[in-house]
């Protein structure tokens, strides 16, 4: 071999070697310039993977590695977030609260987690020790040999009763949601009213009245007519004071427009439950609670706790509830 063609050999290896080494310097200068981190990535069956990134963004480093997520999985930390060296990515499933948002967005209806998490509040049990009152009787007497333009005459005054009721009561955020009757232990027995009727007051309109008194918008039964009129109101609601003053209030608001009285209207065919069913007799005899008693002693007193005549068991319907009726 001629010498030139020596040199010109050595020559082509010189280029080749510079380029070489020319190549490894850039990829040794990429190297240098990207940085590399190790992220740990935790299925949800549990299986865990160590990828090597350049990204920071937990969305990028699941693209990268081509994880997909289903619907109702999520990633800790979110897909959005900012992620460093050593950190690792969990995919969960999401919780009840968050897929009930999501369907709730679809739908166009606003809402907040703090809603949501309202309705899966605990519940909570407290023990209750009340000292209600006993609502005394008026008892009437009629006179003998009354004359026109005398008084009626008390010959005993009443004095209301009390007794201890223990309630079993559950709350939700705080919000009272049910209350069970535990126990009732008369403390003091009430002392009834006895009144010497000289002149029955003229009923308001021809209907027959069943109350032995009216006068002043106040009522007065007998002891038997009265414990009837407690006997029906516990039947059509004795969940609270306030629902038991609800139904004797609109047999009361009747009774104002048409002349009558409570029991009167109570007793109207197919109005109140006298007439339909024979459930109520099960609560004659004092069996029901001191919250029905002092409810309607209240009502015929002068008690109101709406301006309704008419009521029907809750549901669907539209108009005030009180107690679980709604009045309209």
């Amino acid at each position: 071999m001629k010498k030139e063609e020596k040199e010109s050999i050595s020559i082509l290896k010189i280029i080749c070697i510079s380029i070489i080494l020319i190549l490894i310097s850039g990829i040794g200068v990429m190297a240098v310039n990207t940085q590399l981190s190790d992220v740990k990535i935790i299925l949800q069956n549990g299986y865990e993977m160590t990828a090597l990134t350049s990204k920071t963004k937990v969305s990028e480093i699941l693209e990268e590695n081509n994880i997909i997520l289903e619907e109702n999985q999520k990633t800790i930390p979110d897909l959005n977030d900012e992620i460093a060296a050593g950190d690792s990515i969990k995919i969960t499933d999401k919780s009840f609260q968050e897929v009930q948002i999501a369907k709730i967005s679809e739908e166009g209806v606003e809402t907040s987690l703090n809603q949501l998490l309202e309705n899966y509040a605990p519940i909570t049990e407290k023990i209750i020790v009340e000292q209600v009152p006993i609502a005394y009787e008026t008892i009437t007497k009629n006179a003998t040999g009354a004359t026109e333009g005398v008084s009626n005459k008390v010959l005993q005054e009443g004095q209301d009763g009390l007794k201890e009721v223990t309630y079993k009561v559950k709350y939700q955020n705080e919000v009272e949601i049910e209350k069970t009757l535990l126990s009732e232990v008369v403390i003091k027995e009430p002392v009834n009213k006895i009144v010497q009727v000289q002149k029955k007051v003229t009923a308001r309109s021809s209907t027959a009245r069943t109350a032995t008194t009216y006068s002043g918008g106040k009522w007065s039964y007998s002891a038997s007519e009265f414990d009837l009129l407690c006997a029906i109101t516990a039947q059509e609601c004795s969940s609270s004071y306030q629902g038991s003053l609800a139904v004797i209030t609109a047999a009361c608001n009747r009774a104002d427009a048409r002349g009558t009285d409570p029991l009167t209207e109570y007793k109207r065919k197919g109005q109140f439950c006298y007439s339909i069913d024979s459930h109520w007799k099960k609560r004659l005899n004092g069996n029901y609670s001191g919250n029905v008693s002092k409810a309607v002693s209240d009502a015929l007193n002068g008690a109101r706790n709406h301006n309704y005549r008419s009521f029907r068991a809750g549901g669907t319907h539209a108009g005030v509830n009180i107690g679980g009726n709604v009045y309209f």
